[in-house]
């Protein structure tokens, strides 16, 4: 089945989407955005209905969130000195937002980032196959370092000849006595 042309690019909403607290979500400014609302429309509507929008859907950052957000994506700078706390939409709250804003706008953009997601679940899970073969890969892998490994060392043993013990080597001088000075008899051994 052929998929529609959006009026969002999947790509666009993919590049929006953070993770935080183990979910992906969508924040309250980046939705707004794509749905060409402001933000607080957006978060007045999710307010007048807010039994939709449970703390497992939909949650606001803590300050320290806000902070890490501000400090990673600069299009969120304008948050920095803010009061209020943006809020967080997971897949389930973006799909609750559809029933909340009514326009033709805001079902082509759920569709998106539905889309968007769907997409982000499959990277996931081909990642996770291919984690799940690397590992394998390492552990054949490691076995076989080990045996490499010890052929090695056997190599290395055989190249260095083991030491020998060396003789002491003496040389015997045998000439006449004038040449080293007094008192020594002429043909006398000596030994250096």
């Amino acid at each position: 089945m052929k998929e529609r042309k959006s009026i969002i690019p999947v790509d666009l909403v993919i590049s929006r989407i953070f993770f935080l607290r183990g979910e992906k979500v969508l924040i309250d400014r980046d939705l707004a955005e794509l749905y060409g609302v402001s933000t607080k429309a957006l978060n007045q509507a999710v307010k007048r209905n807010q039994r939709r929008f449970p703390p497992d859907i939909m949650f606001r950052l803590t300050q320290s969130e806000r902070q890490e957000l501000v400090t990673n994506c600069d299009r969120f700078k304008p948050l920095k000195h803010s009061s209020a706390l943006p809020s967080a939409f997971t897949e389930q709250g973006v799909a609750m937002l559809s029933s909340v804003l009514n326009t033709d706008r805001a079902i082509e953009v759920n569709l998106s980032i539905m889309r968007a997601f769907v997409r982000l679940r499959k990277l996931v899970a081909s990642n996770a196959s291919l984690a799940r073969r690397l590992a394998e890969l390492e552990e054949k892998l490691g076995e076989h370092d080990q045996q490499i490994q010890r052929v090695f060392e056997a190599i290395r043993q055989l190249m260095t000849p083991p030491e020998r013990e060396r003789k002491k080597i003496r040389f015997e001088v045998n000439e006449p006595a004038a040449r080293y000075g007094k008192g020594k008899s002429r043909g006398a051994r000596q030994y250096v």
